[in-house]
C-alpha cells in the first residue's frame, strides 16, 4: 500500500493565490467548521466512504482536518478502498495554516 502524499500549508497558500484548478474537502465535523475554515467542501470523516463519489478523481484533491489525521486517514481509506492516486492531506491540517498563513483563523 502506498503512503499518502501530502501538501503544506504553504503549497496550498500557493494553490489558492495562482487560482490552481483543485478540490479542497474539509473531514472535519460541521461544528468545527463553524469554528475555523480555510474553505472547501465539508465531507466529515465518518461519511467519506458513502460519498466517495464526491471526491474528484481528474484533478488534485487536497483534504484537510485540525491537525492532519482525520484527513490523513480519509486519503488512505479512499486510497485503499476506492483507488484514489489523487489525494494529497494537508500537513498538520488548519492549525498550521494559523500558525504559518492566516494567524486570525480561530485555533480550538
Amino acid at each position: 500500500m502506498s503512503a499518502i502524499k501530502e501538501i503544506s500549508v504553504n503549497e496550498l497558500k500557493s494553490l489558492f493565490d495562482s487560482n490552481s484548478d483543485f478540490q479542497l474537502i474539509d473531514v472535519r465535523e460541521p461544528h468545527e467548521r463553524d469554528i475555523a475554515t480555510i474553505g472547501g467542501e465539508n465531507i466529515p470523516l465518518g461519511t467519506i466512504t458513502q460519498n466517495a463519489d464526491k471526491f474528484d478523481r481528474n484533478k488534485q484533491v487536497i483534504i484537510y482536518c485540525r491537525s492532519g489525521k482525520r484527513s490523513g486517514d480519509a486519503a488512505l481509506t479512499l486510497q485503499r478502498d476506492f483507488g484514489f492516486q489523487n489525494l494529497y492531506n494537508l500537513k498538520g491540517g488548519i492549525l498550521a495554516y494559523s500558525d504559518e498563513i492566516d494567524p486570525s483563523l480561530t485555533k480550538y
